[in-house]
């Protein structure tokens, strides 16, 4: 795995985790920003291949 792949699918990661725990707190702001975040990031790979696997959030 490259450095990009690797370090796209641990900020995926990190996002998801920001979301859910925004989610658990009730901060519906933060919760649309990370949303956001996650979106731009699954779509920035699949435009270059990247394959995420499926998650709970």
């Amino acid at each position: 795995m490259d450095a990009f792949t690797a370090g796209l699918l641990q900020r995926i990661r990190s996002t998801e985790s920001d979301l859910t725990r925004a989610r658990e707190t009730g901060d519906d702001f933060l919760a649309d920003v990370e949303q956001g975040e996650l979106d731009d990031l699954r779509r920035i790979a699949a435009q270059h291949g990247v394959e995420v696997s499926a998650t709970t959030v």
